[in-house]
């Protein structure tokens, strides 16, 4: 229980309003002072335009105000400015005029009105009112939708998400076009507002868990929220934890696929992926592309996956302990071997371990910092030159190199970037155990890394399940992949308040 305190989730505090309005905040019904009090606090941005001009309906003198960066010039030009100052209405009031803009808002407040501007909107001020019109104009730089780099899919679709949050909703919606797919929109930030939406399922998501995911977004205390990785480690459950506990995709599918089965997606504006929640370790294990080939070919690429994982953590620890401790167990012609190639190296097994590991890591890092042509071929450099060179001076032993490049292949073979990461971290750890105590250290280490896995949460939900706690009837898609007719229910671990997923699909053939 100390322990929990310690390390489990953080004690997230209430925050004063986000905008204090004082009531010298509130818009003059002087155009004059409204402009000098505008560039009072907008000085030194060159950016900012205000457009003069008489309203001809009205005969009113106005101002538009937009910042030229992020606004559409075209949707000022010709749907905002062009019926303002050159068509006559039937009434006399601003807001009978017929602006062509899709969003209007009513301001009354200067807090409300520079944050406005900096979304992109146009802002109207008309002598002798005291309110404003927020104009929905925006049009800041935007890139193509492109195939998603980080999870590349054989079968899947080639669209990934962009940096407009609007943009990344409307993506999923295409896939799940149902109105129960609820949207709730969160604004966190100090400095500079950041757009945080909760994409989920109303008769399917829990409740429980919607509130608990609300509350630690709204208690943020931040200047800004820039990407949903600074998102997922400020609301997650265990902070300490080398674990991902949120999963992040870049893929519109695959979030869509999450949503139906009663998770959350959170998108975060001007970032390019997606945060599902809760998750559960296995879901890391899990690609879009297991749904779109055979079951039994999407099993056994499941079971490499899984194989792959404790490869990667523990096999160059279980060299260590074998050679400095338990070399009893190993055959003596390969001993014998081992001995032969390990008679040059001065180093003892770890040192030799940690050495090549680290030598990894700096490739590895060099290869995804550099351009891609530039780190492909560091990486044919340092998998041929640099290992060639170190075996030939005697610093490593052959079966050194052939342990680090196949524990390399094997942390290749997990799918999710985040708990490749972890894989990284973990395994330093288990080499460390290993050389103090040898097979012992190896199996106290696997029993922390599940005790640890039992204890962990994401958004109050257990991290293990379905094996801890036990949900037999989620096994049918953790390390196996069951034909999908026979996945007729939603997981139990996603806490959903629907569990009926599919009727019976299987056909009979013949009309039946």
């Amino acid at each position: 229980m100390l322990f929990s305190n310690w390390f489990g989730r953080k004690k997230y505090r209430s925050v004063p309003e986000q905008i204090n309005q004082q009531p010298n905040d509130t818009i003059s019904t002087s155009l004059v002072q409204n402009m000098t009090y505008l560039h009072s606090q907008f000085n030194q941005t060159p950016d900012l335009v205000v457009r003069h001009f008489i309203i001809k309906q009205s005969g009113q003198q106005a101002a538009l105000v937009y910042l030229c960066g992020l606004v559409d010039m075209n949707a000022i030009n010709n749907n905002v400015l062009r019926p303002l100052q050159f068509e006559a209405g039937s009434g006399d009031a601003v807001d009978d005029i017929s602006v062509n803009v899709g969003r209007v808002q009513t301001l009354y407040t200067w807090p409300l009105v520079e944050t406005a501007i900096f979304q992109g909107f146009s802002i109207l001020f008309v002598n002798g009112r005291a309110e404003v019109s927020a104009l929905g104009t925006q049009g800041w730089p935007q890139r193509a939708i492109e195939d998603p780099q980080m999870e590349a899919s054989l079968k899947g679709a080639h669209q990934g998400f962009v940096e407009t949050g609007s943009q990344n909703i409307a993506l999923i919606r295409r896939y799940i076009q149902n109105r129960e797919l609820k949207i709730i929109e969160l604004t966190v930030g100090r400095r500079a507002n950041s757009l945080v939406s909760i994409l989920y399922l109303a008769d399917v998501a829990h409740p429980e868990v919607l509130k608990e995911l609300q509350d630690r977004i709204e208690q943020l205390d931040v200047d800004v929220i820039i990407n949903t990785g600074e998102l997922a480690e400020l609301i997650e459950d265990n902070p300490f934890s080398p674990f991902p506990q949120f999963i992040t995709t870049e893929r519109p599918d695959a979030a869509a696929s999450q949503i139906l089965q009663g998770r959350f997606a959170v998108v975060v504006d001007r970032s390019p992926s997606v945060l599902i929640a809760p998750a559960a370790f296995m879901s890391f294990f899990q690609n879009i592309d297991d749904y779109s080939t055979r079951w039994s070919i999407a099993t056994f690429i499941r079971l490499l996956r899984i194989l792959a994982f404790f490869v990667a953590v523990f096999l160059p620890a279980f060299y260590i302990a074998v050679i400095s401790y338990n070399f009893e167990i190993i055959p003596v012609k390969l001993l014998l071997t081992i001995g032969e190639f390990r008679g040059r190296v001065p180093f003892p097994p770890f040192v030799e371990a940690i050495l090549m590991e680290v030598t990894l890591e700096m490739m590895r890092e060099a290869g995804v910092r550099l351009p891609a042509p530039v780190g492909q071929t560091i990486g044919i450099v340092g998998g041929i030159v640099i290992g060639q060179a170190i075996v030939q001076a005697g610093l490593i032993s052959n079966i050194m190199v052939i342990v680090v490049a196949f524990t390399a292949i094997c942390s290749f073979i997990l799918p999710n970037y985040d708990m490749v990461a972890a894989v990284r971290l973990i395994r330093f750890g288990m080499m460390i155990a290993a050389s103090m105590f040898g097979i012992v250290g190896i199996i106290i280490g696997l029993m922390t890394m599940i005790g640890h896995l039992i204890a962990l949460e994401s958004l109050g939900t257990p991290y293990g399940t379905p094996f801890a706690p036990v949900r037999l009837a989620d096994w049918k898609d953790t390390f196996v992949r069951l034909p999908l007719w026979k996945m007729d229910k939603r997981p139990l671990g996603t806490r959903a308040t629907q569990s009926q997923r599919q009727g019976s699909n299987r056909p009979k053939g013949d009309g039946k």
